[in-house]
């Protein structure tokens, strides 16, 4: 991958990678950071490690608005690579203010073409597309996030009796529990 990304290009990649690792590993980002880790094209960049703690402590957070946006994936059917894409994307998009949303986009793009899928890019580009209208408008997508996931998780008790006899609640990767939202509260509480 050597001279293919330069700049701050090459900082996000750096950051993805050290993403990777993380979740790969169930550890933090300064975890990684402070053993063995490993990153191309030499020296790890300060806006990638910037990035990479950045999306790292607003992870739970992150995490509620990609639930909330693709319904049809849950997190944990999702490649290890994509979400970390969308997540540094969405921290790009939400958290710093010189990045526009269209460059978060194009960026993410092209990380997914070069550490994803086939698949990658198009999926990419349609979830955080999703996302970008709202992030435009000024919503606060992790709000919009823990309302959606709190009311696709709200118990069947409020449904009619005949309904909740009729067929069992989905489960499953792509439902939705307490324990998917409950971070969100602590995270953004802050």
């Amino acid at each position: 991958m050597s001279g293919r990304f330069g700049g701050r290009t090459l900082a996000r990649a750096q950051a993805l990678q050290l993403l990777f690792q993380a979740d790969v590993n169930n550890r933090t980002v300064e975890e990684v950071l402070s053993g063995d880790y490993a990153i191309s094209d030499g020296p790890l960049d300060p806006y990638g490690q910037e990035l990479a703690l950045g999306v790292d402590s607003r992870r739970y957070a992150i995490d509620a608005v990609i639930r909330a946006s693709s319904a049809s994936w849950s997190l944990s059917r999702m490649p290890i690579v994509d979400r970390n894409i969308l997540r540094l994307a969405l921290y790009e998009m939400v958290e710093e203010d010189d990045i526009t949303v269209a460059v978060a986009i194009d960026e993410a793009v092209e990380l997914a073409k070069a550490f994803g899928t086939d698949e990658s890019p198009r999926f990419i580009n349609g979830v955080l597309g999703s996302i970008a209208a709202d992030v435009n408008a000024g919503v606060d997508v992790y709000e919009k996030a823990r309302q959606v996931l709190h009311a696709a998780a709200k118990p069947q008790a409020d449904a009619p009796e005949a309904e909740t006899d009729a067929a069992p609640a989905a489960e499953g990767p792509d439902s939705v529990d307490a324990a998917d939202v409950a971070p969100v509260a602590d995270d953004t509480a802050e």
